[in-house]
C-alpha cells in the first residue's frame, strides 16, 4: 500500500512581474527634468533635443519643456533608408 496520496507536480504556477513598458508622456504634455518619457526594449523611439537615453534604452527629459514626437530619415548600416520615430522636449 502507498504511504502517501498521489500529488500533482507544480511547474507552471509562477509568473514573472510585468515590465511596464511604453510611452509615459504623450505629445503636448509637460516634462520636468528627469521625467521618463518612453520605456522600451531596443531603440524603437530615438532621443532628440533635450532627451537622454539610459542603459536600458529608456528615454528621459534633460530639461523642462513640452514633449513632441516626429519622424526622421536615417540611413541603416546596410545602406537602406529607414524612417525612425524621434522624441524632443521643447
Amino acid at each position: 500500500m502507498a504511504h502517501r496520496k498521489a500529488a500533482g507536480s507544480a511547474n507552471n504556477l509562477t509568473d514573472s512581474n510585468p515590465q511596464y513598458l511604453g510611452i509615459k508622456l504623450y505629445a503636448g504634455e509637460k516634462a520636468k527634468t528627469g521625467n521618463v518619457i518612453v520605456r522600451q526594449r531596443g531603440s524603437d523611439v530615438m532621443a532628440g533635443k533635450n532627451v537622454g537615453m539610459g542603459s536600458d534604452h529608456t528615454l528621459f527629459a534633460l530639461k523642462d519643456g513640452i514633449v513632441s514626437y516626429g519622424t526622421k530619415r536615417k540611413t541603416h548600416f546596410n545602406g537602406k533608408t529607414m524612417v525612425k520615430k524621434i522624441v524632443d522636449v521643447k
